[in-house]
């Protein structure tokens, strides 16, 4: 049997922290929270790599890493609300769950959100809860929310999701260029919302999050 606890301590000690992630909370919920349960069972084994983990048709689970490094950026605190869009099979929900007061998931392929719910339930993540409906929609009736995570890969992000965002609240979002990504943070104030690279990564782009196309005539 894998010793998939040891696989944990693992990729904190040579992905999470190596990365200047140093909060705690982000640390201790990592260690915390069985990632190998939130993958396919056929993606198991690699569930602790170094890497984007597919969850079939074009969606990933975001690197561990990539996962981290957002939170420590966005600081998530004990008493605020987070939207988690495209939380696939809820890793990286039952993660903000442990730092935040609550957590929304937001899941439009029906599947991952009912398996995502059950293993929500079964680790013990009762502050978090699955919203079924598409990504580019996020969950409007529970928010506005503190803060906001997208799952994925984005061309463009879709205005109804920016304006669930409290003023005051902060996004993270990786904006994809071709093959290359930027994590940028987002700030929302009275003005809009103003933003700040933060790290390179990659994934693919989630549905909704494509850039218009432009036909000329």
């Amino acid at each position: 049997m894998p010793d998939f606890a040891e696989r944990r301590r693992m990729m904190v000690d040579t992905q999470i922290r190596p990365s200047d992630v140093t909060k705690y909370p982000i640390i201790e919920a990592m260690l915390a929270v069985p990632r190998e349960q939130f993958v396919p069972a056929a993606q198991r084994e690699a569930a602790y790599a170094d890497k984007n983990v597919s969850l079939g048709g074009g969606r990933v689970l975001l690197e561990p890493r990539t996962l981290a490094k957002m939170l420590d950026a966005l600081d998530i605190q004990s008493d605020e609300l987070v939207l988690d869009v495209a939380c696939g099979l809820g890793y990286s929900t039952a993660v903000a769950a442990r730092v935040a007061q609550m957590v929304i998931g937001v899941e439009e392929d029906e599947d991952l959100a009912e398996d995502a719910q059950a293993l929500l339930s079964e680790t013990g993540a009762d502050n978090a809860i699955v919203h079924t409906g598409p990504l580019a929609e996020g969950a409007a009736e529970h928010g506005p929310y503190d803060v906001i995570l997208v799952q994925g890969g984005a061309e463009e992000l879709p205005a109804p999701l920016l304006a669930q965002l409290k003023d005051g609240g902060r996004i993270a979002a990786l904006m994809m260029n071709g093959a290359l990504g930027e994590v940028k943070i987002g700030y929302k104030s009275g003005t809009g919302i103003s933003w700040r690279f933060d790290f390179n990564a990659a994934a693919p782009v989630l549905p909704g999050f494509a850039a218009a196309q432009e036909f000329a005539l």
